[in-house]
């Protein structure tokens, strides 16, 4: 599978949406430098799909890449397809799968605007295990596999 970055988003502090940024640095086994979510744990970066944030606007939600605080905002890639362990890489930076969707202890704006939230279902969260620089526009790479059914 190819998909490219759409946006990259980062904030200091948790539970807020995201600012986005030209380029970000990626560090091994920590994630994105600067960003509130970078830490020794297996949710160092979060990826969602644009194809998910453009399902949200048909509800009704005004939201943009960022807005579910994700980090990086892919397209064309069927992220919720790659199962637990899988490995993208986005240039030359190398992350594996760790969870897909999350719990969410209180729902969000979003949540309360139109009555859903996508990062709960189809947020992506991965570890390091190779950084470097991306860039808004990189291609992403994965080997193409099926989840179990």
């Amino acid at each position: 599978m190819i998909g490219k970055v759409i946006a990259l988003s980062i904030s200091t502090e948790k539970g807020v949406p995201k600012t986005n940024v030209e380029k970000v640095r990626i560090i091994e086994s920590w994630g994105i430098a600067g960003d509130a979510h970078a830490g020794d744990w297996h949710r160092q970066i979060s990826l969602l799909s644009l194809e998910s944030i453009n399902q949200m606007r048909i509800k009704g939600a005004d939201v943009h890449p960022g807005n579910f605080a994700e980090n990086i905002t892919t397209s064309g890639i069927d992220l919720l397809q790659i199962p637990i362990g899988g490995r993208i890489w986005v240039s030359d930076v190398e992350l594996e799968i760790t969870q897909i969707g999350k719990v969410c202890h209180s729902h969000c704006a979003i949540f309360y605007s139109v009555g859903d939230c996508i990062m709960p279902r189809e947020g992506v969260f991965v570890k390091v295990l190779h950084g470097g620089e991306v860039k808004v526009g990189d291609m992403i790479t994965t080997i193409a596999v099926e989840k179990d059914s």
